[in-house]
């Protein structure tokens, strides 16, 4: 156990672990004043090694960690990972493969919807994790004794996790379930967002076409803008500021003086100007151009009873196969499934549709009741009856 300090040892480290078939890998970073996630350590074990990165030293070249995320010989071990490969794509513009998300395995397990990281330890292990150096300032230097313990104690944890999540994914055969869900966390869609799509990230409050367009150019503006200058989305533009241009439609610096949501001689800036020129290309798009505002899928009369009982039978499913509900299907999937038979949704697909998605279609279409047993609920496997002049409740 060492904190690596220079290329040279980074390097041979990272050959070590390149010699074994899995690394678990954990990274410490700042962000709230930065767009892309500020590497202050990284951490790393494999069976016989376990190194505290200090990603901030002076000289010091991270090539050889990036060498080993590539490297396809070996499963990179992480938890809730999707920040730590971020980082990864940002410093090397890959996304790491093969993968192994041990809170996906976890819920996939089932230790639950939403277990922490030190409590799935705790489970596992029977050791405590002291957490009280997650939220320590780690951009200071020299990292301190318990900075250290702390970081190196969540990669050797992960390590253990790791061996008893893959034991317990074999023994029940869901392996390929976990290596589902890691085809999206290693999509490099996941993580290269275009400026684009970023109006895809707010919650729309918006009814009328030419509002959605303003939109769409405002997002892409801010977007570029937050990358450029590497600061966080906010400090550009804030979401109450996108809707209420969007709204308003200013057309000169005097009205875009008289939004709340902007500070007081906004209008006067370049970023100002860069806002009114992104309201006057919308304002320029042909009306039968316009993009459409999305809808919700129109929902049958009686649809909010049939998914009231698909939370039910994704509860019983769920529970006899040990396995969280959260991985399996969410409420807005179980709502297009009352919608349509052949909704394009994950619980649809793959293991998920066998494990409860072509239940739901049998229970929306009457060959699967719910019953109580005077204990609990249970399935109950039946033929839809229709007799002539029977009485529908």
């Amino acid at each position: 156990m060492q904190l690596i300090s220079t290329t040279e040892d980074l390097a041979a480290a990272c050959a070590r672990l390149a010699a074994h078939p899995y690394v678990a890998v954990d990274t410490e970073f700042l962000r709230e004043t930065t767009f892309w996630p500020k590497l202050c350590v990284a951490q790393l074990a494999g069976p016989d090694t376990a190194v505290v990165v200090d990603a901030l030293a002076p000289g010091l070249d991270m090539g050889p960690f990036l060498d080993l995320m590539r490297n396809e010989a070996v499963v990179k071990v992480f938890h809730s990972g999707r920040q730590d490969i971020e980082i990864v794509f940002n410093l090397g513009g890959f996304v790491p493969h093969p993968v192994f998300d041990t809170q996906v395995a976890a819920m996939v397990c089932g230790f639950g919807d939403s277990i922490s990281y030190d409590q799935l330890v705790n489970r596992i292990s029977g050791h405590h994790i002291d957490k009280s150096s997650r939220f320590t300032d780690w951009t200071r230097r020299p990292l301190t004794p318990k900075q250290f313990d702390y970081a190196l104690s969540d990669v050797t944890h992960l390590r253990d996790v790791y061996h008893h999540l893959k034991k317990r994914l074999e023994e029940q055969d869901r392996a390929h379930w976990v290596a589902e869900e890691m085809e999206v966390l290693t999509s490099t869609e996941t993580y290269d967002l275009k400026p684009e799509n970023a109006w895809e990230r707010l919650k729309l409050r918006i009814r009328k076409p030419i509002e959605l367009a303003i939109l769409k150019e405002l997002a892409a503006w801010r977007e570029r803008e937050a990358r450029s200058r590497d600061v966080p989305r906010s400090r550009v533009l804030k979401d109450e500021a996108i809707f209420e241009i969007a709204a308003d439609q200013p057309r000169d610096a005097a009205a875009l003086s008289n939004l709340r949501s902007l500070s007081k001689g906004f209008e006067r800036s370049r970023a100002g100007e860069e806002i009114l020129a992104c309201v006057k290309r919308a304002l320029e798009i042909p009306k039968a151009d316009l993009p459409p505002v999305p809808k919700g899928r129109p929902m049958p009369d009686g649809a909010g009873a049939a998914v009231d009982l698909m939370k039910v039978l994704l509860k019983l499913v769920c529970e006899k196969n040990g396995v969280a509900s959260k991985v399996v299907a969410t409420v807005d999937e179980l709502d297009a499934i009352a919608a349509d038979d052949a909704a394009d949704v994950p619980v649809m697909k793959g293991w998920r549709r066998e494990l409860f998605g072509e239940r739901a279609l049998e229970l929306k279409h009457g060959r699967l009741a719910l019953s109580f047993d005077g204990r609990k609920v249970v399935a109950v496997e039946c033929e839809p009856v229709e007799r002539k002049g029977a009485k529908k409740v």
